[in-house]
């Protein structure tokens, strides 16, 4: 993945050329047409999103939450609190996302705390919902 790409998202805009660089090596790129499924609700957690191009639509129990763009992030509250999938998250539109394994979710969490402290306030954000 390209580093340079990293700068126009939210998450990591602040972060270091150094840092960007880590974080490219530890993530990976998807893309998917609409109607596909991401992340499943209840399901285990096995990646963390950060969307590039495009929209999902995220549901609860069937019913919308909410629809994220480009700099939204999703799958941070399963990884972090050690839970099953709190929502459905589904491409709205085709879409481009920044993924990152587990583990590579964790180094990056344990190493920028610039990034650790955007992603735990979402999570109290989204938790008090």
């Amino acid at each position: 993945m390209d580093a340079k790409r990293l700068e126009e998202l939210p998450l990591f805009r602040d972060l270091s050329k150094g840092e960007r660089e880590r974080i490219a090596r530890w993530a990976d790129e998807v893309d998917v047409p609409a109607g596909y499924q991401l992340l499943g609700e209840g399901r285990l957690p096995h990646e963390f999103f950060v969307i590039e191009e495009g929209k999902a639509d995220v549901t609860k129990g069937g019913d919308t939450i909410t629809q994220l763009g480009p700099g939204d992030f999703f799958g941070e509250i399963a990884l972090v609190e050690h839970e099953r999938r709190t929502a459905t998250v589904t491409a709205a539109t085709p879409l481009t996302a920044i993924v990152m394994a587990p583990r590579e979710f964790e180094t990056m969490r344990q190493e920028m705390p610039e990034v650790c402290q955007r992603i735990t306030d979402a999570i109290q954000e989204r938790l008090s919902r």
